[in-house]
């Protein structure tokens, strides 16, 4: 019974911008622990939706119920964090009362060291056990390691910067983990994927089905999310909010049956008006008091318009003849800041590639996109342009947009025709496409929503004549009727393209291989989509796990009094050594640098687990981050050596 009672309930919400209804007569409920999605095309009202729901907005008609004492948190596609506070301050902000009982204990822990008189005393004992019982009760005394341990994860490894100098995606992604530790009875998250890599919204996928005991209302356009976490999708559509069990795909399914009997019941009703009509025309003007009914329900039939869908989206682009060489890199180093984040690349992009990049933020994927390009210069190697290879390149921060100007002209350059294709049309009715219309036509273009500066990024880049597409995170809020026609632009493609994403779904559809990018230098080519890549990261996994099981084995023979048949220094009796005699002590050197290393990681780890660290000692927290990485990189390169050397050994 408790699991299916309700943490908040909605009642006949209706919301109007001006002349423009978002929302009408909404209707809905979410029961404890529940997880929904929110799906609808840019400007359906899903966030506005979101936000009456949190609280942050209030509906013009309608109320929203909540449970008494449940805790309602929101993540907003742009956050307010307070000025002058870290991210571990900030994230920590969402424990109010455990904070505030936090502060007050160590406030009396520096007054019952300084008090003297016994009954004083004994009050402040009293306390201080009441307060350490309710600080067990909100969560105990690790929710600093815990803060800092899912920053971390989020990818915020300085605690000590000020939030308001930090990046946007930076600052989603601490007001994430404000939301996540705060473990409300309800979590609101408005298109919490954008700026996260692959892996950390895999993290975020189990996190939220395995460890979040919240409900969870999901504002996104992740399919591969809405697949796997979601029990129930809501659709917004014209004010209308329509509620279908499962996730995405069940999603689709339903939606079109929805569609069909939609279809079936406009049609009835067309054959309805047909024959009322007929029917008025024969009739004398003279009419009785049934006739007048009849004309009041032909007349109301009439006026009635049906609910349509949103139009199919068609994109197109320009191809030029494609040359034998397209794009090619040798041996190449990719540098930023005299770092380097990629080394000895090499690649050759070819007619009907789709090569998907993706890594961990911070691995060099916008980086190496730019040095492709020519945009910055490779720290070594050499990239390889083909005679007739022309780019059209969406970048990340969609920096191609004039913020001054409107809508019409960042698109047009203020022309009134444009060629898309082989296709000469009005460019009002290219803007439509896009739904771009009347007084959105002169609307500013700093003052639009992520979802249409990505659709007019997408709308200018199509006018252009190209034979290789270059996108840097083209899913940022684009919705899914976009989504998919820019899929099936990229799959009709006679040239190549190069598409960093983190859009698992995406990339499934429309990868014909993935560059993965390891965060450490490496890069692996995995032929196929994701689902593919997936499979080659844990078969990768397992073998680098089971490589350093024998290592170790191995390690540990080596320092003991005798040395066993399995040890990587005891010479082989029927196979021919080939190392050099350099390879040889390199060889027998390994096994004790490799123990030595990982007790470094151990050591490391182990400081990085204590909770005083971060109550103590917080300014130690990045250096002991930078070092352990470090130690952890070493690591892997002694094991990859280690391999190397046996592997030739064996030969």
């Amino acid at each position: 019974m408790g699991a299916s009672m309700p943490v908040l309930d909605a009642q006949g919400l209706h919301k109007s911008y001006g002349t423009r209804t978002l929302l009408k007569d909404v209707n809905l409920t979410i029961v404890r622990g529940e997880k929904i999605g929110i799906v609808g095309d840019n400007g359906a009202g899903k966030s506005t939706l979101g936000k009456i729901l949190a609280g942050a907005d209030e509906p013009d008609l309608g109320t929203v119920h909540r449970r008494r004492g449940a805790s309602v948190s929101y993540l907003a596609q742009e956050p307010h964090l307070e000025a002058g506070k870290n991210p571990l301050q900030t994230a920590l902000g969402g424990l109010g009362e455990w904070l505030d009982a936090h502060v007050r204990y160590d406030e009396l822990c520096g007054q019952i060291a300084g008090e003297t008189e016994e009954k004083a005393l004994e009050s402040l004992l009293a306390e201080q056990e009441r307060l350490n019982t309710l600080i067990d009760t909100l969560g105990g005394w690790n929710c600093e390691e815990d803060a800092a341990r899912i920053l971390g994860i989020l990818g915020i490894v300085d605690l000590t910067q000020d939030v308001a100098t930090m990046s946007g995606g930076e600052r989603r992604r601490v007001a994430l983990a404000r939301l996540l530790i705060s473990k409300p009875d309800l979590a609101i998250l408005d298109e919490p994927t954008n700026h996260l890599d692959a892996d950390t919204v895999e993290w975020l996928e189990d996190y939220l089905t395995n460890t979040f005991t919240g409900a969870v209302v999901l504002i996104t356009h992740d399919r591969w999310l809405l697949n796997n976490v979601v029990q129930r999708t809501l659709e917004v559509v014209e004010g209308a909010v329509h509620s279908y069990n499962g996730g995405w795909e069940d999603f689709l399914i339903a939606r079109e049956e929805r569609r069909a009997q939609q279809g079936r019941t406009e049609a009835n009703r067309q054959n309805f008006l047909r024959k009322e009509i007929e029917w008025l025309r024969r009739q004398p003007k003279a009419r009785g008091g049934k006739q007048k009914a009849r004309i009041g329900r032909a007349e109301a039939a009439i006026a009635s318009a049906p609910q349509g869908d949103q139009k199919e989206l068609n994109l197109n682009l320009a191809e030029e003849r494609l040359g034998g060489n397209i794009l090619e890199a040798r041996d190449l180093t990719v540098s930023i800041a005299g770092k380097d984040l990629l080394t000895s690349l090499d690649f050759q992009l070819v007619k009907g590639d789709r090569i998907g990049i993706l890594g961990k933020s911070g691995s060099g994927k916008t980086t190496l996109l730019r040095t492709l390009l020519g945009k910055i210069p490779p720290g070594s190697g050499e990239v390889i342009f083909g005679k007739n290879t022309k780019v059209a390149y969406l970048d990340q921060m969609r920096s191609v947009l004039d913020d001054t100007q409107n809508v019409y002209d960042a698109v047009t350059g203020g022309r009134p025709s444009v060629t898309v294709g082989d296709t000469a049309m009005s460019s009002y009715s290219y803007l439509k496409q896009f739904r771009f219309e009347g007084d959105m036509l002169r609307q500013k273009v700093g003052g639009l929503s992520g979802g249409e500066r990505s659709r007019i990024a997408l709308a200018r880049l199509l006018l252009s004549t190209a034979n290789v597409l270059v996108l840097d995170e083209p899913t940022n809020d684009l919705d899914v009727m976009t989504l998919g026609a820019l899929e099936e632009l990229i799959l009709s493609l006679k040239g190549a393209a190069l598409i960093v994403s983190h859009d698992r779904y995406f990339l499934d559809r429309i990868a014909s291989s993935v560059l993965a990018l390891d965060g450490e230098g490496n890069a692996h080519h995995v032929q196929g989509g994701y689902s593919h890549y997936a499979i080659w990261r844990e078969n990768f996994q397992k073998a680098k796990r089971a490589a350093k099981s024998k290592i170790k084995a191995a390690a540990q023979t080596s320092t003991g009094k005798g040395r066993s048949r399995a040890s990587p220094t005891s010479k082989p009796t029927k196979k021919k050594i080939k190392l050099t005699y350099a390879e040889r002590i390199e060889l027998s050197t390994l096994p004790e640098q490799i123990e030595k290393e990982t007790s470094l990681v151990s050591e490391l780890e182990d400081k990085l687990a204590d909770p005083s660290l971060y109550v103590e000692r917080r300014e130690e927290c990045a250096k002991l981050e930078a070092a352990c990485l470090d130690a952890k990189t070493s690591l892997e390169k002694l094991e990859v050596r280690w391999m190397e050397l046996e592997e030739k050994q064996e030969d």
